[in-house]
């Protein structure tokens, strides 16, 4: 039966989804720069591109960009397009993929969050939750057609490792799960690595409290933590790679630290689990101590935010610009209304778990939500991007709040006051009613809300859709300079290779754009010919672009927009009122 629902509420969700989005889709790859750099990069796959070599050789200076993304996720999308193209051409081929792989990890989003409800509080509070889900689903963008990015496969799986954790069983296969999808979370991308974190404390502090019953359970999950960061280690990092250490993606550094880790609590475990409990909390404080020196030998640079050594002209020019990036503080200050709609829900849910503990209502239970919960929550203060992680989690814990609320005032159906407790923790459960209320506050946010509405009434020509890419793509190919915004769509629709697209790992690239943006006609031409820039693509109404023209009103870009064009540069003819404005390099 429960099975049935879920697969029932997957199918709901998905065409709702579809629904909803596709008969006002105008691309089938996302709106996001990481779905088109998602594509330009399966693209290379399939065209021959080695399976270890994740260089992205079109963007940025001499010798490309290596990229921190992980192969798992391109090869289900190259995988779709080549079957899709046995029936039909390319561009078809890949919008089937690229609409078919999000609607897919809808399914075990959907399967992990509604398993986690009922084990928490049974089948009303397992239909509450997956109302709640779907809500999440619809509202987000990941899980739209042509959202190919990780972060959808991510929020798969920490919904399912949510629901193994919270088997009432304790079943060593569950938490076998709980690990290998814990391993595989590391694989994909570093942005879930403190909820995975978070997760092995769970474990390794629910072995200290249980012992000898828990012994199985944590002994399968650091089991299959080690051996699952092992295999993606060895099946997606070159050998050249070995012994490099990154942050940002599965490295020397991940694979050590995790199997190291997982392998240190399998050992723990399996040697002193029948101790006492002061035995037991030596045991792991010991264990503990020697994981902790292995970070600070291994990666010690990895305890930081790798953000945080970016030059202080892309924290200016890019990063002060991406939402996701901003801290609790920065999003305050530039838009109050929209933080009920990222930290609202995951508090609510926090002091729900606080509350249920505090009465011992299912407190082994709450403690693992409130832990993860906390985690994720942490992050968010730090980087908004955390947000969709709490808030996906909160919904377990409010589903069964909400079943609790709703069957006391099914009970009493003329209590007026708990059937407003019950209407008013629903709204409050939905981080986008925090997001619409939010929007309706006076001040700042009614500001931002008039902005967008205006903005949006007055159409502008795309500078990256693919008529607009056109006579770029008719150019031959060479070096393009262009904002970074630009910089996917250029790859996706030419053959150039692009100095700047938003990955920090190109630090090299945008600065260069930068430089030419900011400096000077003249200082402008050499960073120009130091790059060797055969093209420079120019959209005014890029946001970056006005930005740095603002920045220094006397620089290259604040020319062009005036309608000053340096000797040095050729308007290619067709495209001088165009939206994106060309204009080729003259030889030396």
């Amino acid at each position: 039966m429960t099975l049935g629902v879920l697969a029932g509420y997957s199918l709901l969700a998905i065409v709702l989804l579809l629904a909803i989005t596709l008969p006002f889709a105008t691309d089938y790859v996302g709106p996001d720069n990481d779905d088109t750099m998602r594509l330009v990069t399966v693209r290379d796959l399939i065209a021959g591109q080695s399976w270890f070599d994740t260089t992205q050789y079109r963007l940025g200076l001499d010798g490309g960009t290596t990229m921190h993304w992980s192969r798992f996720v391109d090869l289900p999308i190259a995988n779709l397009i080549g079957f899709f193209s046995l029936f039909t051409g390319q561009a078809r081929a890949e919008a089937l993929a690229l609409a078919v792989w999000p609607a897919l990890l809808v399914v075990p989003t959907v399967f992990g969050m509604g398993l986690a409800a009922c084990r928490l509080g049974g089948t009303a509070a397992m239909h509450a939750t997956l109302v709640l889900t779907t809500i999440f689903i619809l509202a987000v963008s990941r899980f739209q057609p042509g959202a190919i990015d990780h972060h959808n496969l991510q929020i798969a799986l920490i919904a399912c490792i949510a629901a193994m954790l919270l088997d009432p069983a304790k079943r060593a296969r569950d938490h076998a799960i709980a690990g290998a999808l814990a391993g595989f979370a590391i694989a994909i991308g570093a942005e879930t690595t403190p909820l995975i974190g978070a997760v092995c404390i769970v474990v390794s502090l629910r072995w200290v409290w249980h012992g000898q019953a828990f012994r199985e359970a944590a002994a399968a999950f650091g089991l299959a933590l080690a051996l699952t960061v092992t295999i993606a280690f060895f099946s997606t990092v070159a050998p050249s790679r070995y012994a490099q250490v990154t942050c940002d993606s599965l490295s020397y550094g991940f694979y050590a630290l995790a199997t190291f880790g997982g392998g240190t609590l399998f050992l723990t475990v399996s040697l002193t689990s029948a101790w006492s409990l002061a035995g037991r909390v030596v045991a792991l404080a010991g264990a503990g101590v020697v994981v902790a020196a292995a970070v600070l030998l291994i990666a010690p640079g990895c305890l930081a935010n790798p953000l945080d050594t970016l030059d202080p002209l892309l924290k200016t020019f890019w990063l002060a610009g991406v939402i996701e990036a901003q801290s609790m503080v920065a999003q305050f200050r530039f838009d109050p209304g929209s933080i009920g709609g990222f930290y609202a829900v995951g508090l609510f849910a926090i002091l729900v778990c606080l509350w249920r503990i505090r009465r011992g209502d299912r407190v082994e239970a709450h403690l693992v939500l409130f832990a993860l919960l906390v985690v994720a929550y942490a992050v968010t203060l730090i980087q908004i991007r955390g947000a969709i992680f709490s808030n996906l989690l909160s919904a377990v814990p409010l589903g069964l709040l909400i079943a609790d609320l709703r069957r006391a005032s099914n009970a009493d159906p003329k209590n007026l006051k708990r059937a407003l407790a019950f209407i008013a923790a629903t709204l409050a459960a939905v981080p986008t009613s925090w997001a619409l209320a939010g929007a309706l506050l006076p001040g700042r946010s009614q500001d931002i809300l008039k902005a967008e509405i205006a903005e949006n009434a007055t159409p502008r020509q795309s500078c990256i859709d693919k008529t607009a890419m056109a006579p770029l793509a008719g150019e031959p190919a060479g070096v393009v300079a262009a904002a970074s915004d630009l910089g996917a769509p250029i790859l996706r629709f030419t053959p150039h290779r692009v100095l700047s697209a938003p990955y920090h790992r190109n630090q090299g690239g945008m600065l260069t754009e930068l430089h030419i943006g900011l400096s000077n006609p003249n200082q402008a031409e050499a960073f120009l010919r130091g790059a060797r820039v055969t093209l420079l693509a120019f959209c005014e109404t890029d946001t970056q672009t006005h930005n740095i023209a603002g920045a220094e009103p006397e620089g290259l870009y604040a020319e062009l927009l005036k309608g000053r064009v340096p000797a040095y540069l050729e308007p290619v003819a067709g495209t001088e009122k165009a939206a994106l404005r060309l204009y080729r390099v003259r030889p030396d």
